[in-house]
């Protein structure tokens, strides 16, 4: 909105994010204004893209719906058939008188001793709102002209608001822009042939809404300053929603709102890190400065945690800032500078290059989406085929940990030789023993050479052409697994190429998870669980083969360790199944239900025996 004095507004800089967008060749079909203002940035793009808009303050998602609904202003022929004009004339020229449910008369006028506008102007602010709402519900105007008429409304009330720019407080005085005549004007917009059928505006939290979008683009403008939107709108929010709400203090702010938490110093760094590890767009552009409330350098860093190859770039553009009272001390010791930070997002989910029973590959982007707004560290403390911990961007370590020797052995294999290396030692050790597909006496000759000579590599290669890559072992702990239908082909070598964790610092361990001390992490850690399932079976949780099973004694011992890990504040995430056929786990069922823990269904799971997966959270 050209005329609407909005902290933050891009408009000037629009050719400034085009041209960076040209300079690194950002293409793609679906564009996202998540913190979208007065919808400066998405009403620029929506002649090129789709555009997803969101805000959480409601009256600037009226005012992206008059600008990505239409692609002009609207002919309103319905409106001017019936009344023989246009509706901003017929606006104007009705005469309101006072009534009791004036909203705005009532309450940010004189008669509540505040001055946001004069008596006449609160009465025609009020009428108008009223009226346009009435219009829109009995069909004389359809949605799209809705909106267009009420941010045009909104537009026209800044001209003549009694304040500084914002709705923090009030003049004490008649400025004389108050005192001019409400006159509702058509909102400005750019022309566009068309718009997008499919574009969208939402009104929400951004942090939340991510979790439910994809696309190609998304760019972040988020509030800079410790300045809460909320409080310095809340006159535009009441006048958009007309909702009669509780309001307090001098100035009349809502009581019910909602307080970002990229305008608190404290908060705001878990919320990047939150949206950036959720955000599921390909192309990822922050509009930022380097006078905000979180150190450029610092978000940085962040970002280059969830960049493919922590790859990110920086393009600076000298601006000039809203006049606030900070900013002239700012400026003398450095000059603003707006910036956008630019970077592809890593979304690619891993695959780990071990096929063993139980993997979560399928179901990671659920277990993504659930992980709290920080994660400093992330202990995956029944690594497995460390599908888990392999695809999370923890900003300071992950740890990998698997009880299991043979299976943490291969792992620490595949993790810490030269990739090149592996693959020739596979190829070379599958041409020595001319295994392939069903070749049964080829692999009953190389089983028995493993368990001769036992070794990550041998191993690795043996569950390639097993009975459906089972590792399974006798009392002797000799390989016993029949073979396969498998081989060993691109995918695997693929599979092996991309095996490199997301967090550069990873640490392995091959202990039992009681034997990890949740003291020596962060409150800010995750600790995560995936043990066998206690109401299913599978080739390695059954006690007779040589290594210890899981049974009712291990799995309530569990339980306990994740009660302790509660009450001492620390973040669990434990996967599970409550039911399985006609089984129910009882003991689990009512553990989650004494402690409070929230259950989030996650995905079915398995093609010959279905069950649904679920993640117990206590946080």
């Amino acid at each position: 909105m050209r005329n609407l004095r909005y902290l933050g507004n891009k408009t000037q800089l629009l050719n400034f994010i085009e041209n960076t967008m040209n300079k690194f060749n950002i293409e793609g079909n679906i564009f996202a204004d998540l913190f979208a203002g007065t919808g400066a940035v998405g009403d620029y793009f929506k002649n090129k893209y789709e555009i997803i808009s969101n805000d959480y303050m409601y009256f600037s998602s009226v005012i992206n719906k008059a600008k990505l609904y239409n692609n002009d202003e609207p002919k309103f022929e319905n409106f001017k058939k019936i009344f023989k004009c246009s509706p901003f004339a017929w606006l104007n020229n009705r005469d309101y008188e006072i009534q009791e449910n004036y909203f705005v008369y009532h309450n940010y006028s004189l008669p509540a001793n505040r001055m946001y506008f004069t008596p006449e102007n609160a009465v025609k602010i009020d009428g108008i709102r009223i009226d346009i709402e009435e219009l829109y519900v009995k069909g004389i105007i359809d949605k799209k002209e809705y909106y267009f008429l009420l941010a045009s409304l909104l537009e026209s009330v800044v001209k003549i608001s009694n304040t500084t720019g914002t709705y923090q407080a009030f003049l004490k005085y008649w400025e004389s822009r108050s005192l001019k005549p409400l006159i509702i004007k058509p909102v400005q917009i750019n022309y566009a042939l068309t718009v997008d059928t499919n574009n969208t505006v939402y009104n929400e939290n951004t942090n939340k809404l991510v979790r439910k979008l994809e696309g190609d683009i998304a760019y972040i403008d988020p509030p800079y300053t410790i300045t809460q939107y909320a409080n310095s709108y809340h006159v535009l929010e009441t006048i958009a929603k007309y909702d009669f709400p509780d309001i307090f203090g001098i100035t009349g702010r809502r009581k019910n709102r909602e307080f970002s938490g990229y305008s608190n110093k404290s908060k705001a760094i878990y919320e990047f890190e939150d949206l950036l590890r959720q955000i599921n767009f390909e192309h990822i552009l922050i509009s930022y400065s380097n006078h905000s409330i979180i150190p450029l350098e610092e978000l940085v860093n962040i970002s280059k945690h969830f960049a493919i190859e922590n790859e990110v770039h920086v393009e600076f553009y000298d601006y000039r800032s809203y006049a606030t009272n900070n900013r002239s001390y700012k400026e003398k010791e450095s000059p603003l500078k707006e910036v956008l930070i630019y970077f592809k997002k890593d979304r690619k989910i891993k695959k780990s290059p071990l096929n063993y029973s139980g993997s979560k590959d399928k179901v990671l982007p659920a277990i993504i989406n659930a992980l709290p707004k920080r994660v400093d560290s992330f202990i995956d403390c029944m690594g497995g085929a460390f599908n888990v911990g392999l695809n999370i961007a923890a900003t300071n370590q992950v740890i990998y940990n698997e009880i299991n020797p043979f299976i943490h052995d291969m792992i620490k294999y595949l993790l810490d030789e030269d990739k090149e290396n592996i693959l020739n030692d596979i190829e070379k050790t599958i041409n020595h023993f001319k295994l392939k597909k069903k070749d049964k006496e080829s692999y009953n000759l190389f089983r028995t050479y493993y368990n001769e000579n036992k070794s990550p590599l041998l191993l690795y290669v043996l569950h390639i052409y097993s009975f459906q890559n089972m590792i399974r072992f006798n009392s002797k702990l000799d390989m016993n697994v029949p073979i396969g239908n498998n081989e060993y082909n691109a995918g695997t070598k693929l599979r092996i190429n991309e095996f490199k964790p997301k967090t550069n610092k990873v640490k392995l361990l091959n202990t039992s998870y009681l034997q990890i001390k949740p003291e020596n992490f962060s409150l800010d850690s995750v600790f995560y669980f995936d043990p066998p399932y206690f109401i299913t079976k599978a080739e390695y949780n059954d006690g007779k083969r040589g290594l210890e099973g899981w049974n009712i004694d291990e799995e309530t011992k569990l339980l306990e360790y994740l009660v302790y890990l509660n009450k001492n504040g620390y973040k669990f995430m434990l996967s599970n199944i409550l039911y399985h056929g006609n089984k129910e786990h009882h003991v689990l069922i009512e553990w989650i239900k004494e402690h409070d823990f929230r259950v989030i269904e996650v995905g079915k799971t398995g093609i010959k025996y279905p069950r649904l997966e679920v993640l117990i959270v206590n946080y």
